[in-house]
């Protein structure tokens, strides 16, 4: 499996919509983790050029994540509701609502490519894809990870034959990784999750979810994930493609909330006036919304304001520092060894031996 082929079980989460770059990806994967490509908003055609970019800066491995395409479409009449209740600061900011539309985001096109054009490891959020696409990839040569936020989708996962799961914890920036959107709390922190999963299922486990430094990582590795999957410590990495209004947020000690207001879709993010404004009108209809406020939240990055910016990070976000990516997985490996040293000294002091 790919965690043998590892120095430092340290993977780079896919982040969609910008921040996750190929020479980010290269970067970690070259320092020893795993870095990843996000697929997700991109076209096939560019999908297959940032893997070309990738393997010219490494030969490490790395991962690829697509979007499992979603239920849908969502109900026309509450996205229209939502779209007049956004009129108003679409021309306070001078652009046009997005078309709201449904889409599968490419997904069956990104799958004949991955099938034509093998890479390691693919990985999938929002859904796990069939049996038959799994056992396709695992035919070409590529492991498969699904997302999951509880032990039913896990299981789920398992049984449709994934590689491993990326256990995602409620502390997670962006998107919740869902199978379903509104079928109910999935509100497992991911020291939880782990423990939950590990107990029902056979396979790796990818702990994910407000880890951002080597304490945290030793302390999922030592509930049983075989590696820990960081994100928003990435984000101000130099090689990430993180603007710099998002990057600004991040660096602040504000705190984070779950909001459908930018896509439709449960997703945590610094708290703007955006998310205080439209959060409870926001129906669940993703990737309608995520549609319809693209304009908005473009025009917010080209100005700086960072009040109309989906601002995605994790509960742990201001503890992320703009280091060079290579020198942020080993700093993130060395302080994880000398966590578990520390603790094992303390157990080793221990009285109730």
């Amino acid at each position: 499996m790919i965690f043998d082929r590892l120095p430092i079980p340290i993977v780079q989460a896919p982040l969609g919509g910008g921040p996750s770059t190929p020479a980010l990806a290269a970067a970690v994967s070259g320092a020893g983790g795993l870095g990843f490509l996000a697929a997700g908003y991109r076209s096939p055609r560019v999908m297959a050029e940032e893997i070309a970019t990738v393997r010219g800066l490494t030969g490490r491995p790395f991962g690829v994540n697509l979007f499992a395409p979603v239920p849908g479409p969502a109900g026309r009449e509450a996205v229209e509701r939502y779209a007049a209740r956004l009129e108003p600061e679409a021309r306070r900011m001078g652009v046009n609502l997005g078309e709201p539309r449904f889409d599968r985001d490419a997904f069956e096109e990104k799958i004949d490519r991955l099938l034509r054009d093998p890479v390691p490891l693919v990985s999938f959020t929002f859904g796990c894809p069939s049996a038959a696409i799994i056992s396709s990839l695992r035919e070409v040569g590529s492991e498969t990870w699904a997302t999951v936020t509880d032990v039913e989708e896990a299981e789920l996962a398992e049984a449709a034959g994934a590689s491993a799961l990326v256990v995602q914890g409620l502390e997670a920036g962006g998107h919740r990784g869902f199978f379903v959107d509104g079928k109910g709390a999935s509100d497992y922190s991911v020291l939880a999750l782990v423990q939950l999963a590990g107990a029902r299922v056979r396979i790796p486990l990818v702990a994910a979810g407000g880890i951002s430094t080597g304490g945290a990582v030793a302390a999922v590795l030592a509930a049983g994930a075989a590696a820990a999957q960081l994100g928003t410590a990435f984000m101000r990495c130099p090689e990430a493609g993180t603007s710099e209004v998002h990057r600004a947020a991040l660096a602040s000690s504000r705190p984070t909330s779950l909001t459908r207001a930018f896509s439709g879709r449960s997703a945590r993010g610094v708290v703007n006036r955006f998310m205080r404004d439209y959060d409870l009108d926001a129906p669940v209809a993703y990737p309608e919304v995520h549609h319809l406020t693209a304009p908005l939240r473009a025009r917010g990055r080209e100005e700086g304001d960072e009040d109309v910016v989906n601002l995605w990070a994790g509960q742990t976000h201001e503890l992320a520092r703009p280091l060079p990516a290579a020198d942020l997985v080993r700093e993130l490996a060395r302080d994880a060894r000398g966590a578990l040293k520390v603790a094992g000294e303390r157990l080793s002091r221990s009285h109730f031996r």
